[in-house]
Order: C-alpha cells, then sequence, then structure tokens
C-alpha cells in the first residue's frame, strides 16, 4: 500500500535534535549544519525555536541563526512557537513556517508547557490566525500519541480529539509523536485505524523516537500499510524531549531514509548527506561517531 509517491521529510536535528543537550552547540556550528542539510535534497528543515530562553537554553539563539543561513530555494525553513511573543520573534527571524505543540495526554502537556490541553489549543488560535494571516503554513505537534511517560499507554481517540481540533483551528498538517518511542507496529496500527477516520493521510507526519529501536519498524509499518508519507527525522538520531524521562533520540534521517527505499519508496535524498552533517555535530559533543547504516 505504500506506493510510490514521493516520501515527505521534515529534518528536525537542528530543532528538536540539539533541544535537549546540555551542552551548548556554537552558533556557528548549527548554522553549518543547516548549510550542509539544506544541500541534501531534502525540502523543509526545523531550523530553530522561539521559546524561554530559560527553558532552552541550548535554541536561545535561534533568531542568529535563522539570520545567517543561508537560504536555498526550495526548502522551507521552520521555527517552533509556544505563544505569541514566541511567533513575534520567529517573523522578526523571517522564519517560513510556524509549528505550535501541545499533546494527547494532560499529564505530559502540564509538565512540558504548564497548560492543559484545552488551555495549549486557546493559546494557540491567535499564533494560527496570525501566522496565516503572513501567509505562512502552519503545523501542529501532537505529543504522546501512543505511550506517555506519566500515564502509560494513550487513547488513540484522545490523539482523534486533538488532532481534530488543531485542524479546526487552521493547521496545515500534524506530526504525531512516539514521544518515548516505546509503540510498535500493532501500537501504530491502532493509532492510523483511528486518526485516518477523522484526518486525511496527506495532512499526516508521523515522528518517532527510536528508545526501544522500533522507529524504523513503525515507519515502514505506517508506510508499508497505511500510505503515509509524512515523516520527522533528526540526522545522526539526535534528539529526546526533557519532560520525557528515558526518551532516547528521534529515528535517524540516514536510517530512515535508508530503510525506506530499501522498501521501494521513493525518497528526496539519499542517507549519505544526512550522515556526514551529523557526525561533525555529534563531534562537537564529544560523542563516538555514529555507524553507517549503507
Amino acid at each position: 500500500m505504500g506506493g510510490r509517491s514521493l516520501i515527505r521529510l521534515v529534518e528536525v536535528g537542528p530543532r528538536d535534535g540539539l533541544q535537549n543537550e546540555k551542552q551548548f552547540v556554537p552558533t556557528a556550528a548549527k548554522i553549518a549544519f543547516i548549510n550542509e542539510l539544506s544541500a541534501s535534497g531534502v525540502r523543509e528543515i526545523e531550523a530553530g525555536a522561539f521559546v524561554s530562553q530559560k527553558a532552552v537554553p541550548q535554541l536561545s539563539d535561534s533568531g542568529e541563526v535563522f539570520k545567517k543561513i543561508r537560504r536555498r530555494k526550495g526548502v522551507t525553513y521552520a521555527a517552533l512557537v509556544p505563544n505569541e511573543q514566541g511567533l513575534d520573534r520567529a517573523f522578526a527571524a523571517r522564519a517560513e513556517k510556524i509549528a505550535v505543540f501541545t499533546a494527547a495526554s494532560e499529564s505530559f502537556n502540564r509538565n512540558n508547557i504548564n497548560a492543559t490541553i484545552a488551555e495549549s489549543l486557546e493559546r494557540f488560535k491567535p499564533v494560527i490566525r496570525r501566522a496565516k494571516s503572513e501567509k505562512l503554513p502552519v503545523r501542529g505537534y501532537v505529543s504522546t500519541a501512543l505511550y506517555c511517560p506519566y500515564e502509560g499507554p494513550v487513547s488513540p481517540k484522545k490523539v482523534v480529539a486533538v488532532a481534530a481540533s488543531l485542524l479546526d483551528l487552521g493547521v496545515d498538517e500534524v506530526s504525531i509523536g512516539d514521544t518515548i518511542g516505546k509503540a510498535a507496529p500493532r501500537d501504530v496500527r491502532r493509532l492510523l485505524d483511528a486518526v485516518l477516520r477523522t484526518v486525511p493521510a496527506q495532512k499526516i507526519f508521523l515522528h518517532f523516537h527510536d528508545t526501544f529501536g522500533m522507529a524504523i519498524a513503525n515507519a515502514l509499518t505506517a508506510w508499508g500499510e497505511y500510505g503515509i508519507t509524512g515523516f520527522d527525522a533528526s540526522a545522526g538520531g539526535l534528539g529526546g524531549c526533557p519532560y520525557a524521562p528515558g526518551a532516547s533520540g528521534n529515528v535517524a534521517t540516514e536510517n530512515l531514509l535508508y530503510a525506506l527505499k530499501a522498501s521501494g519508496a521513493r525518497a528526496p535524498a539519499g542517507p549519505e548527506p544526512f550522515y556526514r552533517a551529523a557526525q561533525k555535530v555529534i563531534a562537537l559533543l564529544g560523542r563516538a561517531p555514529v555507524p553507517k547504516p549503507f
């Protein structure tokens, strides 16, 4: 069922990949990372976030990063924002797409952004309205869509309700996340069986973490059995969530592309550029090189 539709990839390494790192990655290194990713063939890069600098100091330089990257024609440079103040900063930085974020579990949302799900959605209304008035596309993140670190398994009905609310507010797409990387293919099937009754497949992106080594199997299930073509990934498998205990990195972009292409998918890029770009950041962080998947 995967078909030959082009895989729609969002590279989240510069934002989600780095946000949880305690060691500050120099601004120049972030800029070089994004510039290298821009030449990979990917069509969208989440280049930073305009959130509380106290809460996420790693991304406190996002304004400078956006100002100094070399923008490549055909690549969209997106920013995560929590509220109107963040949106103002994103506008000033000339972000080309806006992302807002909530969760499918109340406990995670309170720990993550100190708000209920309903309060977060209310907070997004003016953000989405103003972004759309500037003709910027908007994505909505739904975290803990399969398992919550505080509540355990999450009902697909909750995910459907949050995703539907985001679409009603005007987002163009929803990124549905396995935030702690605990899902297996049967969980993905259960989720998509429910979500696809309400949300069109072309508006869905899946955001898998690889805590238990299941991210590739989950992505292949979504693509092969349900025709999902939208995926988030992070070069080198960088990432994690500061409010999700035990969550390890995002699925590595190079691994995901290798697996999808080997399974017959049409991918927008090969794995090599993502692998090369990530190794430089990984070396800066003092970690051992990630093995090549190809």
